[in-house]
């Protein structure tokens, strides 16, 4: 699952079946429906030289020609550029854009674009055979929205079904995806593709974008509606058509990436306190508690499942936002954004999920989190989700406790070879008398210590775990006032050993 390699498609390349397009606001639903009914179709290409062996680098030189396959205009300043294929890039997405007489597909060319000198003697010459096999893969789209004299992106689609945005604040960082399947499961992860992109004009302050998913499992429709800003909005309506029972679906999934920070830093030995996109999961549950679960980088790919019913809102926080929680001038780790799902709607029964995936490096995205429906999807039905994504510097509603979980820190007792030393920091007022709910389901809590940090608004709850023999426990905080009713978010962890068997 490396953040790049996971996206290349190893399939080979099948003809496609004729299907009626309209140009209508329900095409994409309606063609969805209809290739639900048939055998999956391949989107993946056979690329011919060069770009059967690009690296990383030689990819980047190619570039979109403006007015060709860059700088179309969709009207309000917002322009979209198309990405080449190649790399890890080889399923053939058709990018339609809307023009006075309707939309028109854009045919793939090579001419398009421009290829760097450096990696390229000339532009490739394909023959007429192979260019009409070829297709784009993906889009990106820039506007003036953080200055008026700069297009600057805040938008990318590309690969499988990802997509990311930025905002007013932010740089790129962690990813969405518009379904996933068998995520953290015991069986090989399914990559619904984005095979159809649909880029219509802007209205008012949005722009939309229509898109076609196909998968061996599944086919369906995505309508993106987006706002860049602080934050950026991306609001969501997917319909979903199996093909065969989905018992581990995904809907609104996340990826992000945790390679170290204040819990278990020792991970990987470098110069930077932290490395992380993301360095915790919130959840905004039905039953109206607000959980905050730090991530962690395991030994063992390990997966959580938070049951609720009715969901208000789950995402992946970026909680550090200064230079020196990080110094890494490069990556900028603490610019990346927090992207929060917003459910639209009554989603009824079933689990917020998060799968945490051993890492050695910050170039594999290892983190996951997406709701599962608590029943599975039939095959030969029709399923609607619609939701929202803020993404920014702090997109997720402000916990409706007085007192909200910012740090987590943990580390060996070093006295106490196996025992292992908490720090949980809580901002808000708390009131004089308060008690602490602190459990674990295994091994022993002890050492509980709390120290007020300024005046009686940052609160500082230490305590000391002996896992003893246990293969794993469960960690759970929550501070009460005098009769029993929470003041705080719930703070969870999951303790497991360590991989050089260390707590």
């Amino acid at each position: 699952m490396n953040r790049r390699t996971f996206l290349a498609s190893a399939l080979a390349s099948t003809a496609l079946p004729a299907i009626a397009q309209s140009s209508g606001a329900a095409d994409f639903v309606e063609t969805a429906r209809q290739l639900a009914r048939l055998p999956h179709r391949d989107p993946a290409m056979v690329l011919p030289p060069p770009f059967d062996a690009l690296t990383y680098d030689s990819y980047r030189a190619i570039r979109p020609i403006p007015n060709r396959a860059g700088s179309l205009a969709l009207g309000n300043n917002v322009v979209a550029d198309l990405f080449p294929p190649g790399f890890y890039f080889q399923d053939a997405v058709n990018i339609e854009i809307e023009a006075d007489d309707g939309f028109q597909t854009i045919a793939y060319d090579p001419e398009l674009f421009s290829y760097g000198d450096r990696y390229f003697d000339a532009p490739p010459e394909l023959t007429p055979g192979i260019i009409e096999d070829m297709g784009f893969s993906g889009v990106r789209l820039r506007s003036p929205f953080r200055a008026p004299d700069k297009l600057d992106e805040f938008i990318a689609i590309q690969g499988a079904s990802y997509f990311r945005a930025v905002s007013l604040n932010t740089l790129y960082g962690l990813s969405a995806r518009a379904l996933s399947l068998g995520t953290g499961g015991p069986t090989p992860e399914e990559f619904p593709v984005f095979t159809r992109l649909r880029l219509s004009r802007v209205t008012a302050d949005r722009i939309r974008i229509d898109a076609l998913i196909e998968s061996p499992s599944v086919t369906g429709s995505v309508t993106l509606n987006i706002m860049p800003g602080e934050p950026t909005v991306t609001d969501i309506d997917t319909v979903i058509f199996p093909r065969t029972p989905l018992a581990t679906v995904g809907i609104a999934p996340l990826t992000s990436m945790y390679l170290k920070g204040p819990m278990r830093a020792s991970v990987s030995d470098d110069f930077r306190p932290a490395v992380h996109d993301s360095d915790a999961l919130k959840i905004l549950n039905g039953a109206g508690e607000t959980i905050w679960r730090p991530l962690t980088n395991p030994a063992a790919l390990q997966t959580s499942v938070f049951q609720d019913v009715a969901p208000k809102g789950f995402g992946l926080v970026q909680s550090q936002r200064t230079f020196a929680d990080f110094e890494d001038q490069e990556a900028m780790y603490h610019r990346r954004p927090s992207a929060w799902v917003e459910p639209k709607g009554d989603w009824g029964r079933g689990d917020v999920i998060l799968v945490e995936i051993p890492t050695s490096d910050e170039f594999m995205d290892n983190i996951v989190t997406f709701w599962r429906p608590e029943q599975p999807l039939a095959a030969g039905g029709e399923y609607r989700f619609a939701y929202r994504i803020l993404w920014g510097s702090d997109p997720a509603p402000q916990s409706q406790f007085a007192m909200q979980v910012v740090q987590t820190r943990s580390g060996q007792v070093h006295e106490k070879p196996g025992h292992l030393q908490y720090i949980i920091d809580f901002d808000g007022i708390y009131p004089a008398d308060f008690e602490l709910d602190l459990t674990g389901t295994d091994g022993t809590v002890y050492a509980v210590s709390i120290y007020p940090l300024d005046t009686r608004d940052h609160l500082r709850i230490g305590f000391r775990f002996d896992p003893g023999n246990a293969a794993v426990a469960e960690l759970r905080l929550v501070v009460r006032d005098a009769d029993g009713s929470a003041l705080s978010d719930t703070w969870l962890h999951r303790w497991t050993p360590a991989r050089d068997g260390n707590p």
